[in-house]
């Protein structure tokens, strides 16, 4: 079980409201935290004598707080742990249980446009990536054709790239993969066991918790907020919990848009090193900065105990199939073992198109940035018009804005629609509950599709809310 400090408490409390009696304001914001999955269900709570003395309340004030909070089903007094938080009912309680995160499309014969995946289109230019790629493949076609680590070519250019960007790496630390997701599966069976700890904010991407959990792992939360990573409380449940591996995504988190500075990575790093916790740094994101280039190092600069993957889907192309590894020396042969268990390798073709992109110092493609640039600002302009009392964040990077609700009807927006496919702010969370207050929308599809969606997701929000 979690627990969380009164000085933490207090910096998620914020100001004191003078507008309203002390007791009702810390139990609104308390319920408030809880609903929000800002404090996760089954944290302990400080004590009712510490939240008086970080506060400066009296006695009377904050045990009529605790003592609401409890009424109203988001608060439980258990022996030997105080107050704990709660969700009222239950983890699936009070219709917040998720839906299928979906990404599939919609299904055969329908017309609603999938807001579930968040990827961009081929950029001009990849047909004939191809045709180059064509033309190499000759000179692999008298061999066996199985690379299950990547070609050397394509390790090689993966290696200068993070070299590039201040990590130096040797083609022998990278291992390609059909994928970010089955580089995190193969990290994961590298260095957990089944019963073991797998530590990941929430809301966080579930396809890689999936990953994570598929080795029988079991998931804990910790809360990140639109202000970004909460190293302190990070350290904290790193130290409680006694987690084997953590998931990271520092570089333009998905879902929340948060992009960690330096000295955030390294007090993570080193948070992670002193528990004895391998990170694994999501990094399928990174290079889709819109605003300015970001000047941060890969995380993996300050431990040589992170596992880093990434992936060719949303910097080049979601048809590739193409992601990689970056493996800390000691910990390569586990990976490459985990990763041979689950196939023998990806296209040669398509390997061969990765490389010559990465050697032409091709990222992302300018006139993708510029696209998703003006979807962003354009879906954050609608969203001003006609959902005024909605707070999207405004990321500086990724493919989509997460929004936060006036009311907890995330999961009955997504359910009222129809011509639209909405994942709710559940489907993100660890333990598949709460963040009612919450729903992600993707900008990666192309202008005219989101000139429908939206007005449908205005129409459905004002008959749910």
């Amino acid at each position: 079980m979690g627990r969380i400090t009164a000085i933490s408490l207090v910096a998620m409390l914020g100001d004191i409201d003078p507008r309203q009696p002390a007791y009702r304001w810390l139990y609104a914001t308390l319920r408030s935290l809880i609903a929000n999955g800002r404090i996760l269900h089954g944290t302990a709570l400080p004590s009712e004598r510490d939240v008086v003395a970080a506060l400066k309340l009296s006695r009377t004030t904050v045990s009529r707080a605790y003592a609401e909070l409890r009424e109203a089903g988001y608060a439980t007094s258990r022996q030997g742990s105080g107050t704990v938080a709660q969700i009222p009912g239950g983890p699936a309680a009070g219709g917040s249980e998720p839906l299928p995160l979906g990404g599939f499309g919609p299904v055969s014969s329908s017309t609603a446009i999938d807001l579930t995946c968040a990827a961009p289109s081929a950029p001009a230019g990849m047909v004939e990536n191809y045709a180059q790629a064509v033309a190499e493949l000759p000179a692999y076609a008298a061999t066996m054709g199985y690379y299950p680590l990547g070609l050397d070519a394509l390790r090689q250019a993966l290696a200068d790239y993070y070299t590039a960007r201040g990590l130096p790496t040797g083609a022998d630390q990278m291992i390609v993969t059909t994928g970010a997701l089955p580089g995190v599966a193969a990290a994961g069976r590298a260095v957990l066991g089944r019963g073991q700890k797998v530590l990941a904010e929430t809301p966080t991407y579930p396809n890689s918790l999936l990953a994570l959990k598929a080795t029988g792992a079991k998931a804990v939360g910790v809360p990140i907020d639109a202000s970004g990573s909460d190293i302190s409380q990070i350290s904290q449940m790193l130290h409680t919990t006694g987690a084997k591996a953590m998931l990271c995504l520092p570089d333009f988190h998905n879902p929340v848009g948060t992009l960690l500075d330096d000295e955030g990575r390294k007090a993570w790093a080193r948070a992670l090193d002193a528990s004895g916790t391998v990170g694994i740094v999501d990094e399928t994101c990174v290079d889709l900065w819109l605003d300015e280039r970001p000047q941060t190092l890969p995380m993996a600069a300050y431990s040589k105990n992170l596992i880093t993957v990434g992936s060719a889907s949303k910097s080049h192309w979601g048809g590739l199939r193409l992601g990689w590894i970056r493996s800390p020396r000691h910990l390569t042969g586990a990976i490459a073992r985990s990763r041979m268990s689950m196939d023998l390798g990806v296209p040669i073709l398509e390997q061969l198109v990765l490389t010559n992109l990465l050697n032409s110092g091709k990222a992302l493609s300018e006139q993708t940035r510029d696209q998703l640039r003006g979807n962003r600002d354009w879906m954050l302009e609608q969203l001003a018009v006609h959902l005024p009392d909605w707070r999207p964040n405004k990321p500086a990077g990724g493919l989509s804005l997460w929004c936060h609700l006036p009311s907890p009807r995330s999961t009955a927006l997504a359910r009222k629609l129809t011509s639209v496919l909405l994942a709710p702010g559940s489907t993100f969370a660890v333990d598949g509950h709460g963040l009612e207050h919450y729903v992600r929308l993707p900008y990666a599809q192309g202008r005219e599709e989101l000139e429908k969606a939206l007005p449908a997701i205005i129409q459905a929000w004002r008959q749910v809310a």
